[in-house]
Order: C-alpha cells, then structure tokens, then sequence
C-alpha cells in the first residue's frame, strides 16, 4: 500500500481548501467527519442522504480532503480512520471552515467541535 500523505499546517494553502469544499459531497463528507471527530468506517460517510456514494469516488473525495489538509487518514489493519483537522485549520485560517461548512447549509449553525 502506498503511505498516505498529509501536508504540514504550514504547507496548507486556502486555495486548497477552498477547491477540496468546491464539491458538495466533499463538503459534506468533510462535515460528518468533523461533527464525528474520527470516522472509523467509510461506509459511515459514504451515505449522503438517500444515496450512496461509490467506493471508487469516496476514496478519491477522501483523498481530496486529506491533500487539503482538511483531514488525517491513519491505517488500522483494513480500516482507514479519518480524524478532522478542524482545529489546526480553524488556528491558521479563522473563520474560513465555519464560512464554508455554513454556505452549504444557511439554516445550521456551524458550531467549532470541543477541543479536549
């Protein structure tokens, strides 16, 4: 398997964030993550409302995500966890994340997850 790559804080760029959420189903990918703080399973982010995403796709919008700086992948035997990086983005970019994440949903107030 080839390593997953995750850039450093300081080599995240807004434009990079900006295309990676371009996508609707990445945004809300990138949400379920982020309101879940680690995803254990895929298939718990491959629903978006009545339909599915195909494996196939899921993996390259993960891989989006995770080229963004947006989210940490780690293996754990077959299972690939997705940690939100929310925190580190929101220190280096304030405001942007929760501007993003709201446009997509007007009506859903955007709240920071709790840093522990």
């Amino acid at each position: 398997m080839r390593p997953m790559i995750h850039p450093a804080m300081d080599d995240v760029r807004p434009e990079a964030i900006l295309h990676a959420l371009s996508d609707p189903d990445r945004a809300a990918i990138f949400a379920k993550i982020m309101r879940a703080g680690c995803v254990d399973a895929c298939s718990a982010v491959a629903a978006l409302g009545d339909r599915i995403i195909p494996k196939s796709s899921l993996s390259n919008h993960l891989k989006m995500l995770r080229d963004a700086g947006l989210i940490r992948s780690e293996r754990h035997g077959v299972e690939v966890r997705n940690h939100s990086r929310w925190a580190e983005v929101e220190e280096r970019f304030p405001g942007l994340l929760p501007a993003i994440i709201n446009a997509y949903a007007p009506n859903a107030a955007c709240r920071t997850p709790s840093i522990d």
